[in-house]
């Protein structure tokens, strides 16, 4: 189910046209106004964009989401030079703390699923201190390996029964859209969030980008620096193909659906 949001397309792939106040009010209005579905949101850029390109069982999963959060500025430039402006950059960081300021106030329960348990620890603990009207109902580190059935009931049985209002997954794009995905009928939270190394970076385990480097479309370069054994294929082979396909695209030399 689409948002009321309009969308760009880039390269087969649908990009909500929002910015952060317009996706906290979403969230807002699905944790007070429940329906009894599971809302997803899939937040990120150019790394999400290519592999919906090449893979269209990704592609329609992050097309299915509610709302498709534009995290880095390449599909914010691809709208642009399409004609529309009201596209933002909204880093899952970004969105993760306005959501907790909004928490702060309102006592909002988040579950986080994924990253390490040294990682969880950290973030436990930072956002206790910063936001302590957040209530945090649960975390869970999953191993490194496919999880049974039983495993996987009993994490769903686990996150349902902290009653959270947002199920944060931090497993990494695609796997973290697939698993949101793949449960969003079993989780009765209003709410699930894939945001990727967002943890990390509330745990002060990774250096967030400052907001001018990221606004100037050198966020990439950032975290490349930072972290240049993980990121290095997207970055100096996925990068510039990308680039390739959006290029034939704006200039209608290729469509992509």
């Amino acid at each position: 189910m689409k948002s009321r949001f309009q969308s760009v397309e880039v390269l087969g792939s649908e990009v909500s046209v929002l910015g952060l106040t317009d996706a906290i009010d979403s969230i807002k209005q699905w944790i007070e106004e429940p329906d009894g579905r599971c809302h997803r949101i899939t937040v990120t850029g150019f790394h999400g964009l290519w592999e919906g390109h090449r893979d269209r069982n990704v592609r329609n999963v992050l097309n299915s989401a509610d709302l498709w959060i534009a995290d880095g500025i390449a599909p914010v430039l691809v709208a642009r030079l399409k004609g529309v402006r009201k596209m933002h950059r909204i880093p899952g960081a970004k969105l993760m703390e306005g959501f907790l300021e909004l928490a702060n106030r309102k006592g909002y329960r988040s579950f986080f699923y994924g990253d390490t348990e040294e990682t969880l620890a950290r973030l436990k603990d930072c956002l206790e201190r910063r936001y302590p009207g957040h209530r945090i109902c649960g975390m869970y580190s999953p191993p490194f390996r496919p999880l049974s059935s039983q495993e996987d009931d009993k994490v769903v049985q686990m996150i349902n029964e902290a009653s959270p209002d947002v199920v944060w997954v931090g497993l990494g794009m695609p796997k973290q859209d697939r698993w949101i995905f793949e449960h969003k009928d079993k989780l009765h939270a209003p709410v699930a969030i894939g945001v990727g190394a967002a943890f990390r970076f509330h745990a002060g385990v990774v250096r967030r980008v400052p907001e001018t480097v990221g606004d100037l479309g050198l966020e990439w370069l950032w975290r490349f620096a930072m972290e240049p054994k993980k990121l290095w294929r997207r970055d100096l082979i996925d990068g510039p193909q990308f680039l390739f396909h959006v290029v034939m695209e704006l200039l209608g030399l290729r469509r992509y659906e």
